[in-house]
């Protein structure tokens, strides 16, 4: 059986020379390779006790529905800015040049939910430390933040330290 990272794709000097783009999408063209990811995903979630899974937009809603589908638990958005309908929380955070802000519904996390955190990669750790205080500003907990891939070199975790934060799969570099 192959392992998850020989489904990544490794594009060398994109987007600029020198850095090496780790393709998720490679993972999700192959049948195989999406079942592997899920599955261990959803092995870092084995004796985590939550309520509700938390994806970040885009590749957080691809690997973090398919979790609450299997796991039978209910699935929360954070879109960009302006994307939901209803009342929304908001959270600013600082990017490499300017900032951004992401959202969920205010009713999203109710008090006491223990709430897991997906996405498809950390680097810098800036956005999901967002929706982890998005989660706790309704009153929610964070369980565990989960990723399917961790460039190390960028120095995510630290951003995310009071979190429990695991990755499938993590790269030394950048």
């Amino acid at each position: 059986m192959k392992k998850l990272e020989e489904y990544v794709m490794s594009i060398p000097d994109f987007p600029e020379p020198g850095v090496i783009f780790r393709d998720v999408t490679s993972i999700l063209q192959d049948a195989d390779g999406l079942k592997l990811a899920i599955d261990s995903l959803q092995a870092l979630l084995k004796d985590v006790d939550f309520d509700v899974v938390v994806g970040t937009e885009s590749r957080g809603f691809i690997f973090g529905m398919p979790l609450a589908y299997n796991l039978h638990k209910p699935f929360v958005p954070v879109r960009k800015k302006g994307k939901l309908p209803r009342e929304t929380v908001e959270m600013s955070y600082e990017l490499e040049y300017g900032s951004a802000s992401i959202e969920m519904h205010r009713d999203a996390i109710q008090p006491g939910q223990r709430a897991v955190l997906v996405d498809d990669l950390i680097a810098t750790g800036g956005t999901m430390e967002a929706a982890a205080r998005l989660v706790e500003s309704l009153g929610g907990e964070v369980a565990k933040i989960i990723f399917v891939m961790e460039l190390a070199g960028l120095k995510g975790r630290e951003k995310l330290k009071k979190y429990d934060v695991a990755s499938v799969i993590r790269y030394e570099g950048k």
